[in-house]
């Protein structure tokens, strides 16, 4: 299932952020997948895409980063998948 991450930055910590992802790398555990990412352009949020059978991995990767990062995580459905469910045709 992909969901999209928002991580939301205090601005006196972004490069906090930054310095430990360069140390120590997103530090994600095994089954939970990075797709893509974008920074807003005033620093003060990450958008990711992930992915994962498993809400725990999330939850674990969460913990990792809590200190400097507050999180906010929607669950998605494709635009397609979405429109087939409406229409009766999944």
């Amino acid at each position: 299932m992909l969901f999209m991450v928002i991580e939301h930055f205090d601005q006196g910590r972004v490069k906090d952020v930054y310095a430990r992802f360069a140390e120590r790398g997103r530090m994600a555990p095994d089954g939970l997948r990075y797709v893509d990412s974008w920074v807003a352009a005033d620093l003060s949020r990450c958008f990711q895409v992930m992915e994962c059978d498993d809400v725990t991995l999330l939850q674990q990767w969460v913990l990792a980063w809590d200190d400097l990062v507050r999180f906010e995580i929607v669950p998605l459905a494709s635009s397609k998948a979405t429109a087939a469910a409406l229409s009766g045709k999944t």
